[in-house]
């Protein structure tokens, strides 16, 4: 089951559940006012919150294609 998950996928399993959710609610489309209801955080914490997401998923994916390129003969 594991290598039908696409790269991205696998590096948001990675990440803490609420940097995973916060991207996941935003590439659902999710307005701000609710993600911020969904995430029980102020609507000033949000942008750096998904800044820190993004960065956290950028170095999860780094480590999933490195995981990868070790795998392969």
């Amino acid at each position: 089951m594991a290598s039908s998950l696409t790269p991205r996928e696998r590096a948001l399993r990675r990440l803490p559940h609420p940097y995973s959710l916060a991207l996941r609610l935003r590439d659902a489309g999710v307005a701000d006012d609710q993600m911020c209801t969904y995430l029980d955080i102020d609507a000033h914490a949000l942008p750096p919150l998904l800044e820190l997401a993004d960065a956290k998923l950028t170095a999860a994916l780094r480590i999933t294609a490195d995981n990868e390129s070790k795998d392969q003969p």
